[in-house]
């Protein structure tokens, strides 16, 4: 495919399917990791539930990065890495990779075409790098950025960049971008360069909407669609 290069992923309610989070009971597992703490259960829980707010505000509003250890920060207080387990496990079940990902990526390498993945998170690498790899899918991934381990975060030009140079292509107009946010993905690529396809299975809370929503180049409604999507792009 000549004119492509490069299909680049979201990855929550992209490359895994849309499941609606309970915040409350998010804010009670992060609330395992504090340590040196005077203040009752609800409070602290209170406090996280807040910083999450403001760190993800951040990124909408400002494309500024965040890790877990800053959103502790911000609810001023103190924590254990060690003790995030409850809040990994908390997490784990709505990581799952969409059973169609896999032949999907082989489909695109077939095509010629390098695989990203462009994430906007709070988690180290490391543990996306262990969902991928335990469905089996890490294997056909030649770049992936994760906004943690960046100043960025999606619509930033500076963000899909980061992604670009993780495949090694430096023509955005030789990328796509997939994804199931029309401000942070199609927006944001269209800003950037990039071709967008949109995969609007996602119940977007209204507080994660930004300012703008693109319109992309094409749609699809599920994973399996992309490849004869992006051959259409082409």
């Amino acid at each position: 495919m000549p004119d492509l290069q490069a299909v680049i992923f979201d990855w929550g309610g992209t490359l895994t399917r849309w499941h609606d989070v309970d915040f409350h009971a998010e804010s009670l597992a992060l609330a395992q990791a504090v340590v040196n703490a005077d203040h009752d259960p609800e409070e602290i829980t209170a406090r996280l539930h807040a910083a999450g707010d403001v760190v993800w505000g951040r990124s909408r509003d400002h494309q500024q990065s965040s890790t877990i250890a800053d959103l502790f920060t911000e609810a001023g207080l103190e924590h254990e890495p060690d003790l995030l387990a409850a809040y990994y496990e908390f997490w784990e079940p709505h990581t799952a990779t969409d059973p169609e990902c896999r032949d999907m990526f082989t489909e695109l390498r077939a095509m010629g075409l390098k695989i990203g993945v462009l994430s906007n998170t709070i988690w180290p690498r490391a543990w996306h790098v262990k969902f991928f790899q335990r469905d089996g899918v890490y294997d056909l991934i030649d770049g992936d950025v994760y906004t943690s381990e960046i100043e960025w975060t999606k619509p930033s030009p500076e963000a899909f960049g980061a992604a670009m140079a993780a495949v090694g292509v430096s023509d955005p107009g030789a990328c796509v971008y997939v994804g199931d946010r029309l401000f942070d993905d199609i927006w944001g690529a269209h800003n950037a360069g990039l071709k967008a396809i949109h995969i609007p299975l996602s119940t977007i809370p209204a507080n994660q909407v930004g300012h703008t929503e693109g319109s992309p180049d094409a749609v699809v409604h599920s994973l399996a669609e992309i490849p004869a999507a992006v051959a259409g792009l082409a």
